[in-house]
């Protein structure tokens, strides 16, 4: 993250209310507003077309990614779905990756069997299958990375220039990034998406997403389309979003420092099978990582070596560690894709994607690094005992 974005983040909302001078802008929850007279409405008129307190929310998230305008929605899937929603047509093509996240597969792969919008799940780091993927003329490429929850990374700029070329959009998914460590925008990108829920608000206490247009005029048509199919997010979820934006730089800064530590113990441990994290020299995607990144992030994943009743020992070991879903909070979070986050993929299509049923995905969070890695390490040593 530049300076310049550090201070955009810290200051997001500030000194905005023109009323009474709130230092922090207060939370609008009419959901109507009155007419100035016959057909005069005011700015706002309805909170699902608009609301003062997402709206400042908005512009933040805007300037953070570099975007023209910038949709909160209800949750990173509602994000998702507007994107599809507003750009694809039956019998366009949908490219995504086919280690996506599992709610984005299952979305994909439910609406095109009702015939929304036509979808191809390809490796997006073999240059042979993009370019024969692209000679389809898809519609709309999701790039997701790094992915989840393989966290294999795809060279965003070059993707976008071939997708480009080929007459299609291309939309990023920067959750496991976020703005403080990824700029998509900047390398090419139409259009970025989050799910706000994970580290942009950082707490575990707000469902939300955003999608950050690199055009005007495409944020301009996202909101007419936010507002049409009903996605846009509410005036209190906007108040803590925005809050959670405020401390985003430094909780990204220990949340990477604790993950690196972590990392660097599972490199040595006899019962880690595969580690993956893209700051290790060893992983495929690590030099493009060190071109597009700021950082590696704090989402790490490693395949245990044992049988199921191994990895269930270690998990009901762990103490410091809660077995959930979602990332990006402050707490330390650790989750089995295949039966989680995965679920709703067919068993063949998680072995195409190489997501073996001992994976474990860990978000990392802010507790201090000694405390973490002495949680592992006793579940480690309790997987071990029969």
């Amino acid at each position: 993250m530049t300076h310049k974005q550090a201070t955009i983040a810290v200051r997001s909302g500030l000194n905005n209310d023109e009323q009474f001078g709130c230092l922090v802008p207060p939370i609008t929850l009419s959901s109507t507003y009155n007419f100035i007279e016959f057909n005069q409405p005011r700015t706002h008129d309805y909170s699902r077309r608009g609301n003062p307190t997402r709206d400042v929310v908005q512009q933040a998230l805007a300037e953070l990614e570099g975007g023209a305008g910038a949709v909160m929605t209800s949750s990173g899937m509602s994000a998702i779905h507007l994107v599809c929603t507003m750009l694809l047509k039956p019998d366009d093509l949908l490219i995504a990756p086919y280690d996506c996240y599992g709610g984005s597969y299952r979305l994909f792969e439910s609406l095109s069997k009702r015939g929304a919008y036509k979808v191809q799940f390809i490796d997006q780091s073999n240059e042979k299958t993009l370019a024969a993927t692209f000679a389809s003329k898809p519609k709309l490429v999701l790039i997701e990375t790094p992915s989840n929850p393989l966290l294999r990374v795809v060279d965003i700029a070059a993707v976008c220039r071939a997708a480009h070329q080929a007459g299609a959009q291309c939309v990023v998914d920067n959750t496991f990034m976020s703005p403080a460590l990824q700029q998509p925008l900047a390398l090419g990108a139409d259009l970025v998406v989050h799910s706000c829920t994970k580290y942009l608000n950082g707490h575990s206490d707000v469902m939300a997403g955003a999608v950050i247009a690199k055009e005007a005029a495409v944020a301009n048509e996202l909101a007419w389309w936010g507002n049409n199919i009903g996605v846009t997010g509410g005036a209190f979820d906007s108040y803590l979003l925005l809050r959670g934006i405020r401390t985003l730089t430094p909780r990204i800064r220990q949340q990477q420092s604790n993950a690196q530590a972590i990392v660097a113990y599972l490199q040595q441990h006899p019962q880690v099978k595969k580690l993956y994290y893209p700051e290790l020299p060893d992983h495929p995607g690590h030099e493009i990582a060190c071109r597009q990144q700021s950082g590696f992030g704090a989402m790490l994943s490693f395949e245990l070596d044992g049988d199921e009743a191994a990895l269930r020992r270690f998990l009901a070991a762990l103490e410091l560690f809660t077995l959930a879903e979602s990332l990006g909070g402050v707490e330390s979070l650790i989750s089995h894709a295949a039966t989680m986050t995965h679920a709703g993929m067919a068993a063949e299509a998680r072995v195409r994607a190489g997501i073996c049923d001992t994976l474990l995905r860990v978000s990392v969070g802010i507790e201090d690094s000694e405390d973490l890695i002495a949680d592992i390490a006793q579940a480690f040593q309790a997987a071990l005992n029969i």
